[in-house]
């Protein structure tokens, strides 16, 4: 597999650097697709809490779980090893549960401390993806809150969602994807991994947010507790007449089948159903993003990548 560089980028100072940090992010969004965030403002102490809180609800029994059933309305809820991939043509060996901020929850009397810590983490994700946003808006000619507020999750319209993902330990998984080969539909995603839970690969390449087109060189990106790694959607290349990459990724198994446990935890920044998308050049016509959504689910599952990470 090919090494590829992806940039690590520093916000501190961010007001300050406003201009530096957009001209990062933007070379970064246009060469890769992919970059890792670092100085974001969520301490490591912070990421563990959360880990901690996901693994407590993950180790609780299945009947407990299933208090916070998924949703296929909503995309809300617990969901084990239910995510069917067109790319491998199986099931995602993981579980996740899906949250928004009005969707159901896990019970405290469950998981001590869980919404307290999670809505908290949940409000800084937001703030980081505020200030990744505000640089896209800038770099692409709109006014610098245009996309802040198009996804400003304190709306009642607001897709935007946080997945906690556990890999259950496998010694068979050899040849095997844990996550097969996708893109994620929404703007952007903040990605927050351990130490030592290797196993996601990413693959630049694609020219359009509507090409399937994948390529064949994956590259490993080592998990480390503390960085975001962060990936533009596909909403967002569209946003961006395709100017900004939105490309592939998935979790691979280890070579010798052995593959432990492994956490993660993303914040999906996916919208405002109202709102409308098109770019400044306007290259696609104008549609709601609700009605992207709904078209690129279609599209995806009838093809070959499905919606999530």
């Amino acid at each position: 597999m090919a090494e590829r560089l992806v940039p690590v980028i520093s916000l501190t100072g961010f007001e300050q650097r406003k201009v530096e940090i957009t001209a990062e992010l933007i070379e970064a969004a246009e060469k890769v697709g992919f970059f890792t965030l670092v100085d974001h403002g969520i301490s490591k102490e912070e990421i563990e809490a959360q880990f901690s809180i996901s693994k407590a609800f993950f180790d609780l029994p299945a009947e407990k779980k299933g208090k916070t059933p998924h949703d296929p309305k909503t995309n809300n809820g617990w969901e084990y090893k239910a995510q069917l991939r067109p790319s491998t043509g199986t099931y995602d060996q993981k579980e996740s549960l899906w949250l928004q901020r009005n969707s159901e929850w896990p019970s405290d009397n469950d998981v001590p401390g869980f919404q307290d810590t999670t809505r908290e983490f949940m409000k800084k994700c937001a703030e980081i993806s505020d200030q990744v946003l505000t640089c896209f808006a800038r770099g692409l000619g709109f006014d610098e809150n245009y996309f802040k507020i198009a996804n400003d999750p304190s709306q009642p319209d607001c897709l935007t969602q946080l997945r906690l993902i556990h890999y259950p330990a496998s010694e068979k998984a050899v040849g095997t994807w844990r996550a097969g080969s996708h893109t994620d539909i929404g703007c952007l995603t903040l990605l927050f991994q351990r130490d030592g839970e290797d196993g996601l690969e990413i693959c630049p390449g694609r020219e359009s947010h509507s090409s399937f087109a994948s390529g064949d060189i994956f590259t490993p990106l080592p998990a480390e507790t503390g960085p975001i790694v962060v990936n533009i959607g596909d909403m967002l290349m569209a946003w961006s007449d395709d100017r900004l990459k939105s490309n592939f990724h998935r979790v691979r198994a280890k070579d010798d089948g052995i593959s432990p446990s492994r956490y993660s935890i993303a914040y999906f920044n996916q919208g405002r159903r109202d709102f409308v998308l098109q770019g400044p050049l306007k290259k696609y016509s104008a549609i709601t993003v609700g009605e992207y959504f709904a078209q690129s689910v279609a599209k995806n599952f009838s093809r070959s990548m499905t919606a999530a990470v």
